[in-house]
């Protein structure tokens, strides 16, 4: 049985989050991807990658690579008549990657003005994964009472903050440590290397406390 994901692209810096995510759910057999991006979006894939991605029906090609993506649906970002803005259609994940502090608000306001807004609000009512991968610095108290609320609300808050477990030599590598982060949250296979496997790191005391 395969699984099928709504996936949602806004206009935060650090777009190239997004692209690495749709590259690797677009490598995976039986995975069905229903994806929307803002207009936003499209201004930084063009200052942040140089990329010129078109309005919907989106250029795959220059998205994610050359090649055949029948298991790609595109949705235009107002078009709430689209599946994903109907709880009647089952996804085992939604994804808001990156998550820009605007769309953020909404969602948590449940503002649905857009298809992307609507597909979180969705995810919510109907008790179902979403996951929302802000990319903002410094956070303001308005941003982290925003996510506060949605937490509370079930939604899964997983900011884009790469961690550095092993020596990372290129930007792949720090992308890849947010998606590989998305992919197990949403039960997909990622490669036991980009787990936590230990260290030999030890605590010091000093005068009887820890020193960390």
């Amino acid at each position: 049985m395969g699984k099928r994901f709504a996936v949602g692209i806004t206009g935060a810096s650090g777009v190239a989050y997004g692209r690495r995510l749709l590259r690797r759910l677009a490598g995976l057999r039986e995975v069905e991807i229903d994806l929307v991006i803002s207009p936003a979006a499209h201004a930084v894939f063009r200052d942040e990658a140089g990329l010129e991605i078109g309005s919907e029906p989106y250029d795959l090609q220059a998205l994610i690579a050359p090649g055949s993506y029948p298991a790609i649906r595109q949705y235009g970002f107002l078009n709430l008549g689209a599946p994903p803005a109907s709880g009647s259609n089952p996804y085992d994940g939604t994804v808001i990657c990156p998550c820009s502090a605007g769309s953020l608000g909404k969602i948590a306001a449940g503002l649905c003005d857009s298809l992307i807004t609507r597909m979180a609000d969705v995810a919510l009512k109907e008790r179902r994964k979403l996951i929302l991968v802000p990319r903002e610095t410094p956070l303001s108290t308005i941003h982290l009472s925003n996510m506060l609320q949605l937490s509370e609300a079930g939604a899964l808050i997983l900011p884009a903050a790469p961690g550095f477990y092993k020596a990372t030599s290129t930007v792949e590598d720090l992308l890849d440590f947010v998606v590989n982060r998305i992919f197990l949250h949403l039960g997909l296979p990622v490669s036991s290397s980009s787990r936590w496997g230990g260290s030999d790191a030890t605590l010091v005391e000093r005068e009887g406390e820890v020193v960390d």
